[in-house]
């Protein structure tokens, strides 16, 4: 169920404790009443986020790679097209969100038929986040060693097949460190979605710790973010290092070394 269902029924009772409406509204919500209030907020967040997230990496590689190979060091380079994708997603990228969501809600009208809720969040933050991430992989693509392109080139290989196997393959550690940061910053932009009733933990923290002064919402809401956003770093970090060239040689090194030493030495 939505943050946003959930609202009425524990306004209705609060007011149905005795208080007078001004009372109710003046007091914090009771500490027994704030999971069923927080919880489904932390849902519609994630929600929220993996929608958008699955967007941005589905729209977001491929047009990074496309921006990277179409510019001087690029596979085909063609420098009309890339001036104009590289204006369109700086100006995507150059808005502050709450502008970018203010200024398209037309079109965020027209694609999903209302401009509250998450369907309607869904839209400005895959625009923010697409244009975010195709800079991110249009960076790691351009740190990868020409090299690498070079070897596939001689060995016949396709465009398609350079830029999957020479290209994204060589640049993955640097796509799982951008792609955290997006997912932080889609964070934040949910809770900022939360001004137009988008739902998760931004509209409560509007809703209950902003409109009602409510600060044991606001201090739960902030712990949650907080807690989540270390949560996305920490799971990153962990991928990073995982799929980063020198850590996988070094393990591959030691696990070699610990099959070729005596079973004496091996065990010590």
């Amino acid at each position: 169920m939505s943050v946003v269902n959930t609202v009425a029924p524990i306004a209705t009772t609060v007011l149905a404790s005795g208080t007078s409406p001004s009372t109710a509204y003046d007091n914090s919500v009771p500490w027994a009443q704030i999971p069923a209030l927080v919880l489904p907020a932390l849902g519609d967040t994630f929600v929220m986020v993996g929608i958008v997230m699955a967007i941005v990496v589905l729209v977001g590689v491929p047009l990074g790679a496309l921006v990277h190979n179409l510019g001087p060091a690029g596979l085909v380079p063609n420098a009309p097209v890339h001036t104009v994708l590289s204006a369109v997603i700086s100006i995507g990228r150059s808005l502050p969100f709450l502008i970018l969501m203010a200024s398209i809600v037309p079109f965020t009208r027209f694609v999903t038929g209302t401009n509250i809720g998450i369907a309607a969040a869904v839209v400005p933050m895959s625009i923010a986040g697409i244009a975010f991430f195709t800079r991110i992989v249009e960076n790691s693509l351009r740190s990868v060693p020409s090299d690498r392109v070079r070897v596939a080139t001689a060995s016949g290989a396709s465009r398609l097949q350079i830029v999957r196997t020479a290209q994204l393959s060589e640049a993955l550690p640097g796509l799982i460190g951008g792609l955290t940061i997006n997912t932080i910053a889609m964070i934040e932009y949910s809770a900022i979605a939360g001004t137009i009733g988008a739902g998760g933990i931004g509209y409560v923290a509007v809703t209950y710790g902003y409109q009602r002064f409510d600060h044991t919402v606001m201090i739960v809401t902030i712990v949650l973010l907080v807690a989540t956003v270390a949560a996305v770093q920490q799971l990153g970090d962990l991928a990073v290092r995982a799929t980063s060239p020198e850590p996988v040689r070094r393990r591959r090194w030691w696990r070699r070394r610990a099959t070729d030493l005596p079973p004496v030495a091996a065990a010590v």
